[in-house]
This record gives structure tokens, sequence and C-alpha cells, in this order.
């Protein structure tokens, strides 16, 4: 039997994350939408990255224990991304013991969802895909959650990750496929790291090459690029195709920095998959505030396409405008607009 499909949000992006607050105000809102789950994996939470192998402090535990009873109160799945940052360069006896404390230390959450994630990061040997099913495979074995995923180096046919990361080996996608534990989904950002458009035929192409079935990431809406922080993207998901072969084992969406202003892309989400979500547009006009979601729609065109680099004396009277309105996404867009949502060098594929 397949497992249940999930759809949510990834807190995967560079740069300012989201506030404790905002991330526990999306439990209801998931649950309005019709969507279940919420995986946390910002980038800049560096106990889930480079420095993985330390604990976190005192009160961002604390956080992360109260997201995870939330959403398990809420009815929807929680999961955590862990990014154990070149680990497969080198692990030995070390290694390993400090992994399994670090994940005897996620077990702690009870948490459902586990996403391990190589992306972003160096893969140019010859035997990347066996050590990372080595790590996966020890995770398995230690892990309590139900729902293991995992994010290759090479998580797109995109030939901007090998400029960034080195070449891919001739057969990592197979080799992967074939030696990771056989419940594991792989996370896949589509044809591109940011896809236009994500059709049947493409998840299905990605699934051959990887020999089992994938769990999207979606990089829309997301804007934490050069290139992408300069815009804001408020239309709903499109350009997407829902994969009934049992290829597609769920669909996530890596939102904006700006969470308010990312809920459009989130309900065309929910109306991709039929039966799973009867959202309309007036939840919204509820949500965000009748006055400040007319204006949203009115201003999106300006936004995505020209962005930041509108005329002056635009901006001006648009920052004017949303500082009239109510509500926290119109707050957001005036943080925008004053540039205050200052892109992360990180990032370093747009």
């Amino acid at each position: 039997m397949a497992p249940e499909f999930l759809t949510g949000v990834v807190e995967g992006f560079y740069g300012r994350p989201w506030s404790q607050q905002l991330r526990l105000e999306y439990a209801q809102i998931l649950r309005q939408l019709g969507l279940n789950s919420y995986l946390y994996a910002p980038k800049a939470d560096p106990f889930l990255r480079k420095q993985w192998q330390c604990d976190w402090p005192a009160t961002e535990w604390r956080q992360l224990r109260e997201l995870a009873r939330y959403y398990a109160a809420a009815g929807l799945y929680f999961g955590v991304g862990l990014s154990p940052f070149l680990l497969y360069a080198s692990y030995g006896a070390v290694e390993r013991r400090q992994l399994q404390g670090k994940i005897e230390r996620l077990n702690e959450l009870e948490a459902p969802l586990l996403a391990v994630l190589f992306d972003d990061m160096p893969g140019d040997r010859a035997d990347l895909a066996g050590r990372q099913a080595e790590i996966v495979a020890d995770i398995g074995r230690w892990t309590t959650a139900s729902r293991v995923m995992v994010c290759p180096t090479y998580y797109s046919f995109d030939p901007v990750l090998e400029r960034h990361f080195g070449r891919r080996p001739a057969s990592y996608w197979a080799d992967l496929g074939r030696l990771l534990p056989v419940d594991v989904d792989l996370l896949w950002t589509g044809n591109e790291v940011c896809s236009r458009a994500i059709l049947a035929q493409d998840v299905e192409q990605a699934r051959e090459a990887l020999g089992r079935p994938l769990v999207l990431w979606d990089n829309y809406p997301v804007n934490d690029g050069a290139v992408r922080s300069r815009h804001l993207y408020l239309e709903p998901l499109s350009q997407r195709e829902a994969c009934t072969s049992g290829a597609l084992h769920g669909h996530f969406c890596n939102p904006m920095i700006q969470g308010w202003c990312s809920l459009p892309a989130l309900l065309g989400l929910a109306r991709l998959y039929p039966g799973k979500s009867e959202a309309a547009d007036s939840l919204l006009s509820e949500i965000l505030g009748a006055a400040t979601w007319q204006q949203l729609q009115q201003d999106s065109g300006i936004f995505r396409d020209h962005g930041l680099d509108m005329p002056e004396a635009q901006r001006k009277q648009l920052e004017a405008r949303y500082l009239a309105l109510p509500g926290p996404a119109a707050a957001e867009v005036v943080r925008w607009l004053r540039g205050e949502d200052a892109f992360d060098p990180a990032c370093l594929t747009d």
C-alpha cells in the first residue's frame, strides 16, 4: 500500500528564517488549505547544517519541541530536515557516534517525518552514492520517524548544480536509487532548481532515473537567490500536473521569506490534488484581510516582473499604500520594499 500523500511546506530557504509565531500560525492555515505537512529545514539553522554535531541551545530546542507538539495536536505531519554537511567525505567511527547522537536527540521530538538533505554540497566523488546510502541506512536504524526522505546532492536535471558543486558521478542517480533502503523517498525539484513547470512526464522521467518514487521539493514561490530575492511571487502555484501513476509520494512548496505572502502559492498546491482540498479564493481574503488580498492581487504583476527594480517613485508610493493596510502580509511587503529582506550569498543556485 502506498504511503499517505504528503502536501505542505518545507521551510528550506536561505536567509532570514520564519518566526516561531508564524510557524505556529501555519498549522491552522495548512489545515484550512487542506494540506497536511510542515518540514522544518531553514538553511540559517546551523545545528541542522554546518554545526549539525552540536545540540541546539535550550531556547531553540524548546521552540522545536513546541512546534512538534503543536503540529501533532493539529493532526499534521511535522518533520525536520537534517543536512549533515559533508559527512560523506569522512564517515568513520567518531562521525557515526555523532550522527547517532543527533538522531536520538531528534527522536525526542516524536516527529513522523525526517529528511536527510545532501543538497548544496560538493559532490564530485566517485563513491558519493555509496557513502550517502550508508549514512541513510544507519539513520534508518536509529530514527523513530515513520517517513524518511533524502535529498540527493544532484536534486534536479539542472546543469547549474554541476557548475557549483562539481561533476555528478556517472551513475550517481541509479546507484543512489538502488542502494538506499526501499522505503525511502527521494526529494526532487523538477527539471530545474526553480522549475517553471513540472509535468507528469517530468516526474516519470526522474523516477526512472532514480529508480524509486519521489517527493517534490517545489522551489516555488521561494525567493532567496540574488535575483529572486528582489521579487515577490503572489500567484497560485501553476504549470504543474498531478502525477497519479504512483511515481509521486508527496509535494512540498519551499515558500518565500515572506510567509504570509506565500499563501497564494499554497492555495495552488492545495488545488492541484483533487479531493484533498476544497479551499476557495475567499479563504485568502479571510486570512490576509479583504483589502490586503485585493491589493496584493492588483500589484502581483509589478512585484513579479519588476520587483525592486521598479522606479523609485513607484516603490515609495507602494510602500505608503501597504503601510496603510492592516495585517502581517502588508507588513511583509513594506519590509521587502524597504530592502530589509537581504539576499544571503550562501544561496548559489538562483
